[in-house]
């Protein structure tokens, strides 16, 4: 498998082979190709066995939850590296998919802030709420405050729903306008607010909403 991956890359790997030598490095002298085929049978896909809440998961023990951990980090983190300190708006594949990367498995709601610059450059990405499995407190003059203190002259918001389906409720249509509206007298521009679930994801400038 180490040759394989070497000589030809990830992409002549299945999704359980790659979870197979993940697991394999971590737990040593135990054929982990079971437990591998195991984790994407219930999590969907490789990103969603590295990215899904491990504890449950029989078999896999502190050394295997821990290694897949890992790799989501890492994944994670050279996604951000590919956005950071880049326009938002002219590359926004790579943005969509470290937003996925990071949010589209978790179990619970989080919101974050995109803050953009005048030439819409990445200068500031923080979570500003974190919720429950359905809701988020998100406070507008949080966030506004935010951005002032940053020097942001638009945002983007996103947030992540845990059913997996990232159609948006009449909570997220709410908060949207009332950010548009609170922006406006500020010079602060929403330019989008995505929603990311486990099967997709939803743009309110893609819908045409903003």
């Amino acid at each position: 498998m180490r040759e394989r991956l070497l000589s030809r890359g990830g992409e002549a790997f299945l999704d359980h082979e790659l979870l197979e030598h993940v697991l394999g490095l971590a737990i040593p002298r135990r054929d982990t190709k079971p437990l591998a085929k195991q984790l994407v049978a219930e999590f969907g896909s490789f990103a969603g066995a590295i990215s899904a809440e491990l504890a449950r998961v029989e078999g896999l023990g502190d050394g295997g939850a821990a290694a897949l951990k890992f790799v989501a980090a890492a994944a994670v983190r050279q996604l951000r590296a590919q956005v950071t300190g880049r326009p938002v708006l002219a590359s926004w594949q790579a943005v969509n998919d470290y937003l996925t990367a990071d949010m589209a498995h978790g179990l619970i709601e989080r919101f974050r802030v995109l803050f953009l610059n005048s030439k819409n450059v990445l200068i500031r990405d923080e979570v500003l709420g974190v919720g429950t499995v359905n809701q988020t407190p998100v406070y507008v003059r949080e966030v506004m405050k935010r951005a002032l203190e940053l020097g942001a002259t638009a945002i983007v918001l996103v947030h992540n729903h845990p059913s997996g389906d990232p159609k948006s409720s009449r909570d997220d249509i709410r908060l949207t306008e009332e950010i548009v509206r609170a922006g406006k007298p500020l010079g602060i521009a929403l330019h989008d607010h995505v929603v990311i679930g486990s099967r997709g994801h939803a743009s309110f400038a893609g819908m045409g909403l903003l």
